[in-house]
């Protein structure tokens, strides 16, 4: 006896039972290189927009700050313990000067260290005697102290300062703009002063926190009564100690003029020098507006770019879509595109801007300082450029439905 057992007909699948496969980091990374390997022309142009507004971003950062850095070497050097005591001008708008005692007196102060002086002797210097008088080249002749270079932390680029032997004879040292627009080149040349030959000893070296002195032929204090001088000096140099520096300012100019202490003028010139460096904060405030266009402008190259490849791929969608991806997996997958695209462009961005910033910095002997921060920050402006150029065209991929898709042409 034969037993049959009806077969029981197999229950359809559920589709809700059917879970969608999920994508592994290297997946989602090797989809979002895919434009890279498909269309690089196309991605390289796309992320350019952002390399160049990340390279801004490094530029406008780097070169301030090696800037910076310069000018604290540069104060190291020099010192910012540097006061400058002025005789203003008179009241028929006369040459003013100090009296001849105010160098010695100067030197009572305490704290200060060194004390050195300059007067306008008021000559007119000149490459020969076949030019006219008129033309001074801007320039000025200064009776000096033989104590300047020591007080102002200077140095001679060739030649030599004057010293007590030459003090009396006719010999100059010419300030670095004096020896360029006489067209000095080398000691042992000589100049007219007035109706006098002088013979050039040396040639200084660019002083930054003097610029009067760069632009003036020095001669000896002795010597600088055969052009009439009249031992009055009309700026004071002094250097004081780093702690005392404002109580010194504040004495002064009693003590340097005690019958007139309102007609000196009392300056820091480091203080000038910092504000002209100050100065060219300005435009890296102007750069950083133009880095930030140029991030915009990227940015909505990059998501133009992932539109259209929206439209291009719609099959691709569909199929992937009929093959159980998911809504979620849809927009994954075109959001690490473009973070992936952005990123790769602030990469390049970055590699660009220390570039730039390391060649300025040589070209102006400076030290290239890259703050880490800004480089980080690039690098972070692009990942949300990245994400929030990839929203729209994300969200719009994943919104297709498998048989719109399939149907496009």
């Amino acid at each position: 006896m034969s037993v049959h057992i009806a077969a029981r007909p197999a229950r359809a699948a559920d589709p809700r039972d059917v879970k969608p496969t999920r994508l592994s980091p290297a997946d989602l990374l090797l989809l979002g290189l895919s434009p890279l390997r498909t269309r690089p022309m196309r991605a390289v142009l796309s992320a350019l927009g952002i390399s160049i507004g990340i390279a801004t971003l490094v530029v406008v950062t780097g070169i301030p700050a090696s800037s910076h850095a310069a000018l604290m070497e540069e104060f190291s050097a020099l010192g910012t313990n540097l006061l400058r005591a002025e005789a203003a001008t008179g009241a028929n708008n006369e040459p003013a000067s100090l009296p001849p005692e105010s160098v010695t007196m100067v030197e009572r102060i305490g704290p200060a260290s060194d004390v050195s002086a300059v007067a306008n002797t008021h000559a007119v210097i000149r490459r020969s005697d076949q030019i006219p008088d008129s033309e001074t080249s801007g320039l000025t002749v200064l009776a000096t102290k033989l104590n300047l270079l020591k007080t102002l932390n200077g140095s001679v680029r060739t030649g030599s300062f004057l010293t007590e032997a030459t003090e009396r004879f006719p010999a100059v040292v010419l300030g670095d703009v004096a020896a360029t627009r006489l067209g000095v080149t080398a000691p042992d040349t000589q100049v007219r002063i007035d109706d006098r030959w002088f013979t050039v000893v040396g040639i200084l070296d660019p002083l930054p926190l003097a610029p009067e002195v760069e632009r003036a032929a020095l001669v000896g204090w002795e010597a600088a009564r055969d052009i009439g001088f009249d031992h009055r000096p009309t700026v004071l140099y002094l250097r004081s100690q780093e702690a005392s520096i404002d109580d010194v300012r504040a004495v002064l100019p009693q003590t340097a003029f005690p019958q007139q202490p309102s007609q000196v003028r009392v300056s820091r010139p480091s203080d000038a020098l910092t504000a002209k460096r100050l100065t060219e904060t300005t435009f890296s405030a102007l750069m950083l507006g133009l880095a930030g266009v140029a991030l915009l402008v990227g940015g909505i190259g990059v998501a133009n770019t992932m539109v259209i490849s929206v439209l291009e791929r719609k099959r691709e969608i569909g199929l992937r879509r009929a093959l159980g991806a998911h809504r979620g997996q849809i927009r994954t997958q075109f959001l690490t595109e473009s973070v992936v695209l952005c990123l790769l462009g602030g990469v390049a961005g970055v590699l660009l801007g220390l570039a730039g910033t390391a060649g300025y910095a040589y070209y102006h002997r400076w030290p290239a300082v890259i703050p880490l921060e800004m480089v980080l920050a690039g690098l972070g402006a692009a990942v949300v450029t990245g994400v929030v150029a990839g929203v729209y065209p994300a969200v719009r991929a994943s919104r297709l439905t498998p048989t719109e898709a399939l149907a496009a042409p």
